[in-house]
């Protein structure tokens, strides 16, 4: 191997070593995981392991074909891995529900029964991109259509990314850069044949260090051109725009509930507003005159006063953690210092 080519290999294999690293760093090692940081682990291996079978196929003539066999069925597994992903991580409450299954299991039922009945070994035809290569075709368009579903959940942040008036958080980069990374990966293998094998692997080390310098850069404040300037801050909100958002918000609490989540943020509502947290802050503090905490916390004396007059079945513990404070203290003393009577004295007035 010259040394052009193992400059070439060095690059092509460095992303796929490191995705091996960080897909086994965030199953095992990260300190909070949930299941979004298992389907990411499963993105990030999925694509490391069709990678590095791209690798040495290009660079080492006398490999595996059972390799060859697990690196080409892992196609099947990218597209739901980002699918979950995305989907877990825009939704406003994780779910505990095992529906994610559907995406995965029939897609290791169908990756073993192909290994079976058609093995690389004795069907390389098929899997070959060719006129005659049915499961190359498949593989490449269930990958498509996962990419596609995956665009449709962050279509919001697609619209800010191109919007002069909207702006995009970090969550909302991260999952673009995610979302657009695979594409780009999938578009470079899927045009290979007009190009060069080894430029799917390259384009996984340049997507996976891209995405690694925007974390970087983010987290230093240095991300200005996702961001308007500071200096914008102070702008006043005009009072038809701020109705607007108050209304949609008001709908929001009122449809969702989302107050009874004891664990709900600002950034949380601020995305489902269509809004940067900045926004949302200054919305709630100049036009209601009410911190993030303060509104949230009426809403849920509200809903407590309400669940006290219409469930007597119920503790009044069991009612200020039913409409999302998260304990029994601090139901109280939210409870008596926007009421000005305590829970109980307040459920007397309503005997």
């Amino acid at each position: 191997m010259n040394f052009d080519n193992q400059l070439l290999f060095f690059f092509s294999a460095l992303g796929a070593f490191n995705g091996l690293f960080l897909s086994t760093y965030f199953a095992f090692f990260i300190k909070k995981r949930n299941r979004s940081t298992y389907f990411l682990a499963g993105l990030l291996f999925v694509v490391s392991v069709r990678v590095t079978k791209s690798v040495f196929l290009t660079f080492y003539e006398n490999i595996s074909t059972h390799f060859i066999q697990i690196g080409l069925s892992a196609c099947l597994l990218i597209g739901p891995f980002l699918y979950l992903y995305i989907r877990e991580t825009t939704r406003s409450k994780s779910s505990n529900s095992y529906g994610w299954l559907i995406h995965i299991i029939p897609i290791v039922v169908i990756m073993i029964l192909l290994g079976y009945y058609f093995p690389y070994s004795e069907h390389r035809y098929l899997w070959q991109r060719s006129s005659a290569g049915y499961l190359s075709w498949f593989m490449f368009a269930q990958w498509f259509v996962y990419i596609v579903l995956s665009l449709a959940l962050i279509r919001s942040q697609l619209y800010k990314l191109i919007s002069k008036t909207k702006k995009l958080n970090s969550k909302d980069i991260w999952l673009t850069t995610v979302t657009i990374g695979v594409s780009i990966i999938w578009l470079a293998y899927f045009t290979s044949r007009y190009t060069s094998y080894i430029v799917g692997a390259l384009s996984f080390s340049f997507v996976l260090y891209l995405a690694i310098l925007l974390v970087i850069l983010k987290r230093r404040n240095k991300l200005l051109f996702f961001e308007e300037p500071e200096k914008y801050a102070s702008k006043k909100i005009k009072n038809t725009e701020a109705e607007q958002h108050i209304q949609k918000m008001n709908d929001l609490m009122i449809e969702e509930k989302l107050f009874r989540d004891s664990t709900v943020k600002l950034k949380l509502l601020a995305d489902r507003l269509n809004v940067s947290t900045h926004y949302l802050s200054q919305l709630l503090n100049d036009n209601l005159g009410q911190s993030f905490a303060q509104y949230i916390n009426t809403l849920r004396v509200e809903e407590s006063k309400n669940l006290i007059k219409n469930n007597n079945q119920f503790t009044l513990e069991a009612i200020g953690l039913e409409a999302g404070f998260s304990s029994k203290s601090s139901f109280y003393s939210t409870f008596k210092k926007i009421t000005g009577a305590t829970p109980a004295a307040y459920k007397k007035q309503m005997l």
